[in-house]
C-alpha cells in the first residue's frame, strides 16, 4: 500500500503537505481583503494577478512548446481595446465584451500561427515583435475604431447583474481583486491539465526536438497552434481586466513592446515550464516594479540611514532610480541566468533536494 500511495503522489503531484500549504494559501488570498484594508495593497495584489495571468499564459506556448514570443502584447491588447471600445463607444457590458477579445485573439492567434510558426528560432521570435509592432501602430492610426494615441478612458462601468440582481458594481478595489483571483486559479489549473495530460506531453515534444517530435507523427502546425490559441486567450482575458481596472489605455500601454519583454521576464524570474513559476515571478517583479517607480527603495534607504538625504548619492538616487526600473530588469534576468538558470522555483527545489 505504501509503495502505490507513493508512485500516486509523485505522478500527480500531490502530498499532504502540498495539499494543506495550498489550502491554507487560498484561504489567506480570499481572506485578504477583509483583513488588509490598505487600497494600495489591494492594488498591487491586482496588479500581481493580472502579471500572473498572463505569465502563465505565455509559458504554455514559451515553457510547454518552446516558441519564445516576444509579441504577447499584441493579444493583450486584442482583449483591451475590444472590451472597452465595445463598453465606452458601443455600451456592451464588458463581461459580454472579454468574451469578444477572447473571439478575437483566437482568430487572430489562428491567423499569425499559420504564418509564423513556419519560422523557427530567433526568426519566429523576431516575427512575433513585428507582429506586436503591427498592431500597436494599426491602434495608433485607427483613431476613428480606437482613438490613437489619446486612448480610451473609461467613465463608469455598469454593475453586474443577474436578472435584477446586481452582484457587484465595481465602485471599489475589491470586485477587481476577486475578479484576478478567479481568473488566475482558472489558468493556473488549465496549466496543470495542459501539463497532465497527452497534449502537454506533445507540447514538451516539440519543445524538446520538432523535428524528432514530427518524425514521431505530431503534427507541429496542429499543436503550435493550439498552445498559441490557449495563450492568447488567457492573455487577452488579462487585458480586458487591466483595461477595466486601470481605466485607461493606449497603444504605448497594452501594446508596448516592453509590456511583451515584461511578459518573458516573469516566466524566466520566476521558471519557465513550470506550473507557478510565473507566479513567482510576478511576486518578485511586479512589487519591485511599483518600489522602483514610487521611490520606496530610495526612501528606505535614506530613512535606515544607509544614505543621506542631502548627500550626492541621495539626490541621483532620488531623481533617477524611479526611471530606472528596465535597468533593474536587465541586472536582475542577469543574476538569475548566471546563478538560477531555472528561475528562482527551480533553485529552491535544487535546494530542498540538496538538503534531503
Amino acid at each position: 500500500m505504501s509503495t502505490k500511495r507513493m508512485t500516486f503522489t509523485n505522478q500527480r503531484g500531490f502530498s499532504p503537505v502540498g495539499i494543506i500549504l495550498a489550502l491554507a494559501v487560498l484561504t489567506g488570498l480570499f481572506l485578504f481583503p477583509r483583513l488588509v484594508e490598505n487600497t494600495y495593497a489591494l492594488h498591487i495584489m491586482i496588479l500581481i494577478f493580472i502579471n500572473i495571468i498572463i505569465g502563465s499564459s505565455w509559458n504554455i506556448l514559451g515553457g510547454y512548446t518552446g516558441q519564445y514570443s516576444v509579441g504577447h502584447a499584441a493579444y493583450f491588447g486584442i482583449g483591451a481595446y475590444a472590451t472597452m471600445i465595445l463598453m465606452q463607444f458601443r455600451q456592451v457590458p464588458p463581461w459580454y465584451g472579454m468574451w469578444a477579445g477572447m473571439a478575437a485573439a483566437l482568430v487572430v492567434a489562428l491567423i499569425i500561427g499559420t504564418i509564423c510558426f513556419r519560422l523557427r528560432g530567433p526568426y519566429f521570435v523576431l516575427a512575433s515583435i513585428a507582429v506586436a509592432e503591427i498592431f500597436r501602430v494599426s491602434a495608433l492610426n485607427l483613431k476613428e475604431i480606437t482613438n490613437g494615441a489619446e486612448g480610451i478612458l473609461t467613465t463608469e462601468i455598469p454593475p453586474l447583474r443577474i436578472g435584477t440582481t446586481v452582484v457587484t458594481d465595481f465602485l471599489s478595489k475589491v470586485p477587481f481583486y476577486y475578479a484576478g483571483l478567479a481568473c488566475v486559479l482558472i489558468v493556473i489549473a488549465v496549466t496543470w491539465l495542459v501539463q497532465h495530460s497527452k497534449l502537454g506531453y506533445y507540447f514538451q515534444a516539440i519543445r524538446e526536438d520538432q523535428d524528432a517530435a514530427n518524425s514521431l507523427g505530431i503534427n507541429l502546425n496542429i499543436y503550435k497552434n493550439t498552445a498559441l490559441v490557449i495563450s492568447a486567450i488567457f492573455t487577452s482575458l488579462a487585458g480586458s481586466l487591466y483595461g477595466l481596472y486601470v481605466g485607461f489605455i493606449d497603444p504605448s500601454t497594452v501594446l508596448g513592446l516592453d509590456l511583451s519583454v515584461q511578459i518573458v521576464l516573469i516566466c524566466i524570474i520566476g521558471g519557465i515550464g513550470t506550473i507557478f513559476g510565473p507566479a513567482i515571478g510576478a511576486l518578485v517583479l511586479i512589487p519591485l516594479s511599483e518600489a522602483l517607480r514610487s521611490n520606496m527603495i530610495t526612501e528606505g534607504l535614506i530613512k535606515s540611514g544607509l544614505v543621506k538625504e542631502d548627500s550626492a548619492v541621495g539626490f541621483f538616487l532620488k531623481e533617477n532610480l524611479s526611471h530606472a526600473h528596465v535597468l533593474i530588469y536587465g541586472i536582475l534576468v542577469v543574476i538569475v541566468i548566471l546563478y538560477m538558470p531555472d528561475g528562482v522555483l527551480g533553485f529552491f527545489k535544487k535546494m530542498a533536494t540538496k538538503r534531503k
